[in-house]
């Protein structure tokens, strides 16, 4: 028998409305590492099982820095997720990044400080051993390939590769710090793609993110500086934009074969844990 994939959905905001999904329901759930950001949300979407789960919880009141990242991944992997399309609203970096654009990110360098970044850390009922997890390539390729053709197909407008710089929040950037940023390469700059996609990574599923540009950071000398309410903006008129796409790509998802791809994505993970002597 083939692998029937599932997909989870990491968002917030459009992404918990009940017609998205058919024959929604709750499930509250609980993991080793803490309980999830909020209950799963599961559904079919043309045929493809489906989880929705909101990041920041369905009232927007988790800041970036206090996510239960690894509860949320646990949660999905426990639910039998093969992969997890994320979806999450960035700055602009570069110029040509322009705010209403969709990103596909296929690098990250991470600025985050305090934020736990594996299953393996040693503490009683949590996985046994170190895991060394490569993170190159960080996102899975075959998804990636997948979401590329599904926007070609579809005409969206999509910016096929960026390197997300990834801050602890819940503040912006200074400008010398975005200013920096630039100067790394960074292409935009959010708040939680990492340790998500690491997490992803560690766990065996395909991750994949797609961005939504919502503002020029504060190394623009021309034009508005990034506030909530600009980005609130720029979100919730494109946010219609990014749900049609993700829907899209789960559909595409479910008429795929990926026994190979999540059997080379569990050896990764095997092959980089030590267990102890």
């Amino acid at each position: 028998m083939p692998l029937m994939p599932k997909v989870g959905i990491i968002g917030g905001t459009g992404f918990d409305n009940p017609d998205i999904l058919k024959n929604r329901k709750e499930k509250k759930v609980t993991t080793p590492f803490g309980n999830p950001s909020d209950v799963l949300v599961l559904g079919e979407i043309n045929g493809v099982q489906t989880i929705l789960l909101s990041r920041h919880g369905r009232k927007h009141d988790i800041m970036p820095g206090n996510v239960n990242y690894r509860a949320n991944i646990w949660a999905l992997k426990e639910e039998g997720c093969t992969h997890i399309i994320a979806t999450a609203a960035v700055g602009s970096l570069q110029e040509n990044y322009k705010p209403g654009e969709l990103v596909l990110v296929d690098n990250f360098i991470d600025r985050t400080t305090n934020r736990k970044q594996t299953f393996y850390d040693g503490e009683p009922g949590h996985p046994i051993g170190v895991c060394h997890i490569p993170v190159e390539p960080a996102y899975c390729l075959k998804t990636r390939e997948l979401i590329l053709k599904t926007a070609e197909e579809l005409k969206v407008s999509l910016i096929p590769t960026g390197t997300v710089i990834t801050i602890e929040g819940p503040r912006y950037s200074s400008k010398a710090e975005s200013n920096v940023f630039r100067s790394w390469g960074g292409h935009i700059i959010g708040m939680t793609q990492v340790p998500e996609v690491v997490l992803a990574k560690e766990a065996g599923i395909c991750y994949a993110s797609v961005a939504l540009v919502t503002d020029y950071d504060c190394w623009r000398e021309s034009g508005e500086k990034v506030c909530v309410a600009e980005v609130m903006k720029t979100f919730s008129e494109n946010v219609s934009k990014v749900s049609k796409f993700v829907l899209s790509i789960v559909t595409k998802i479910g008429q795929e074969k990926w026994d190979d791809t999540v059997k080379e994505l569990q050896d990764v993970v095997n092959g980089a844990i030590m267990l102890p002597k």
